[in-house]
């Protein structure tokens, strides 16, 4: 087949061709290990002279296929899975960074994220910088250094549903010989694919809409291809001059295009090994055949009730891009033309204790520390997902202390906006 086949198609068959006489349904190899005849194979196989199987925390089957699916959805040369979000995002910046270098983040991004590169990664020497992503030019290259190795930012920022402007993000990155790396979980390769917009490399939480029910915690990190690792030789050695660890292997020479990913892999995964499971890497896969279809419900309902949260007296402000107004909207038309996500914050009236108030009322949203699944949950960041933060730090952010995050469900759109409606009259 030549023809080019469509994200909801690839999420449906994608990764996974049997053959004659193999599963119609990806199988679990629920195996450790993997057999071979003689030494010599086996040998060849860590050298990384052969493809091939031999161990689950770099390589497996079940893995591998729903990895191939998501860097196809992305429009990816290669991808890895990991145990979660957060493990990707780590690997994806460690992969070339190490103590002494420097990156620069754009300070609206998940929180766990925020702590994991303000304080966990400064611990093993690598610093940060964060910059308001919607501040000019001149302002965020202030923020490189000549030991910057990448620019990093949210697609959709979590929780403050602001909107990256790729394109631009991607000029300035490039203009400092840095790739730009984006968690893309919020919207989905769905509704945005920011290889498209120049993004070099991609970041999900698969726990969130790719898996969409709640049930498997999980990663991915997808490779572009496009970034010349080469050109900027010396800046990326760990890549470029020979790995030690693999006989003088250099991946650029011996992998091109995959000289990323292969590293993330047999490198990092290998020492750090926070691995998918394939029982996790099958539930994952089962959730991406309907990403397309819950998408497009996420979208309807939530589009629904943020223009619900506008005209409703007791709501103080609303933050999404699909509302004429919202200070994202272009940005959004841009680039997520077909919806951005199911997720909307916004405040009430009477600040932060109203929130709270208003949250517990609720009956048919739950409050969970979860985001993006097919039934919808509320969350206050201040309270729960951001509590690590100073006030600073949650203004930097953008969460205001009243912020309530909600992640619309595909339920009956009416059902949920009478659940809304009943808490605030409570």
């Amino acid at each position: 087949m030549t023809k080019k086949l469509s994200p909801a198609t690839l999420c449906v068959q994608g990764g996974w061709t049997p053959t004659k006489g193999e599963p119609r349904v990806l199988p679990i190899i629920q195996s450790t290990t993997f057999k071979y005849d003689t030494s010599e194979q086996m040998a060849q196989l860590f050298d990384l002279e052969a493809e091939g199987y031999f161990y689950t925390r770099l390589q497996n089957p079940t893995n591998d296929a729903v990895a191939a699916k998501i860097a196809a959805l992305e429009g990816g040369v290669a991808a890895m899975l990991t145990s979660s979000g957060q493990a990707a995002n780590f690997y994806a910046i460690f992969n070339i960074c190490q103590a002494g270098d420097h990156f620069v983040s754009t300070s609206s991004i998940y929180g766990g994220t925020y702590n994991l590169f303000a304080v966990t990664m400064r611990k093993l020497g690598i610093e940060v910088t964060f910059v308001d992503q919607d501040a000019d030019d001149a302002t965020i290259l202030a923020a490189f250094q000549p030991n910057t190795k990448l620019l990093f930012g949210e697609t959709i920022a979590n929780p403050g549903c602001s909107v990256l402007d790729i394109e631009r993000m991607a000029r300035l990155a490039h203009s400092q010989g840095v790739p730009l790396i984006i968690d893309n979980t919020f919207a989905t390769p769905i509704n945005c694919r920011p290889f498209e917009w120049g993004c070099d490399i991609i970041t999900h939480s698969t726990t969130k809409y790719m898996d969409g029910h709640a049930t498997a915690v999980g990663g991915a990190i997808v490779d572009s291809g496009n970034f010349d690792w080469e050109a900027y030789h010396d800046r990326f050695a760990c890549l470029t001059e020979p790995d030690e660890s693999y006989h003088g292997l250099v991946y650029t020479q011996r992998f091109g295009k995959l000289a990323y990913i292969t590293k993330a892999t047999s490198q990092v995964m290998r020492d750090l090994g926070s691995i998918q499971s394939p029982q996790n890497a099958f539930l994952l896969n089962i959730g991406l055949e309907t990403l397309h279809l819950r998408m497009e419900r996420h979208c309807y309902n939530a589009q629904r009730v943020a223009e619900y949260l506008c005209h409703n007296e007791r709501v103080a402000w609303v933050r999404y891009s699909g509302l004429p107004g919202d200070k994202y909207y272009d940005l959004g038309q841009k680039y997520l033309p077909n919806g951005s996500c199911g997720v909307i914050a916004f405040g009430l009236k009477g600040g932060r204790d109203v929130s709270i108030r208003f949250m517990d009322n609720l009956k048919l949203a739950a409050i969970v520390t979860h985001v993006a699944d097919a039934r919808t949950c509320v969350l206050h960041p201040a309270s729960h997902t951001h509590r690590q933060l100073s006030d600073e730090q949650l203004r930097d952010a953008g969460v205001e202390p009243d912020l309530i995050r909600l992640s619309v469900g595909i339920e009956d759109v009416d059902d949920i906006i009478a659940d809304l409606q009943q808490a605030m009259d409570a």
